[in-house]
């Protein structure tokens, strides 16, 4: 009798279990490559304990056949990566925001070490992106990302493979949403560039005489700095609502 509860308490705990790390290696966040294989997955051993408390009568029973159980382990494994891959879309808005906004700036030849994805970078990308996580962390919404892995049961019942055309839909939306907020986030950028790449021309037609490289590029940079420092707050504040609307639409909070 112990044994047989003993073995059903560790299939369910395995079932949550792979959801839930699945996640947590791909969340923003929990998910990054500086962070501690160790640190990931005692979080995530942690979490599944608790989950598996509170759900564990709703879990299936252990399929009696290879092919059922690798059924039920992959759909598993696939709403994991959905519901970390889909957070993990949007925080890459703030690298294609940084990357516009070093563009249009005279910073694009500034590469730095971007460790959210592990490559060189525009270093406004890398200051975006760490920002954007810090953002995550002071608002609590790695709590709400946790509250939501509970919810993601009522959402995808273990044993019941999403729906592919759903899914599909779901993540090329949340990829469109991510390029759009990473061009809106950058507007501010795209129409300074054009108005002093402009500017600089008509200076260039009027005045041919006057060195114009040694007086645009630390004029540009040093505007673009002034640009950056008035519109990080709203650019932010965007960012962040977009990725709360995400949890809490998508991990039904």
């Amino acid at each position: 009798m112990l044994d047989e509860l003993i073995n059903v308490n560790l299939f369910a705990f395995l079932l949550v279990f792979i959801r839930l790390g699945t996640a947590f290696m791909v969340v923003p966040g929990f998910g990054e490559a500086y962070v501690a294989p160790r640190v990931r997955l005692s979080l995530a051993l942690a979490v599944s304990f608790i989950v598996t408390q509170l759900i564990g009568d709703q879990l299936p029973a252990e399929p009696s056949s290879p092919v059922g159980l690798l059924m039920l382990l992959g759909g598993e494994i696939l709403i994991g990566l959905v519901m970390g891959g889909v957070l993990r879309t949007l925080l890459s808005a703030l690298h294609v925001a940084g990357t516009i906004i070093a563009q249009q700036s005279g910073l694009a030849a500034a590469q730095f070490f971007d460790p959210s994805v592990m490559a060189q970078g525009a270093i406004t990308s890398t200051f975006l992106t760490l920002m954007g996580l810090t953002m995550i962390f002071v608002t609590d919404l790695h709590y709400l990302f946790i509250q939501g892995t509970l919810e993601s049961y009522r959402i995808f019942p273990v044993g019941q493979m999403p729906d592919f055309g759903s899914v599909n839909e779901l993540v090329t939306g949340y990829i469109q949403t991510s390029f759009r907020l990473g061009f809106q986030i950058a507007a501010p950028f795209l129409v300074f560039g054009l108005t002093f790449y402009i500017g600089i021309g008509l200076i260039n037609r009027l005045m041919p005489q006057v060195q114009i490289f040694f007086i645009a590029m630390p004029l540009q940079i040093g505007l673009s700095f002034a640009i950056l420092s008035l519109m990080i707050g709203a650019g932010m504040m965007w960012f962040i609502n977009h990725y709360q609307q995400a949890l809490v639409t998508f991990l039904g909070e």
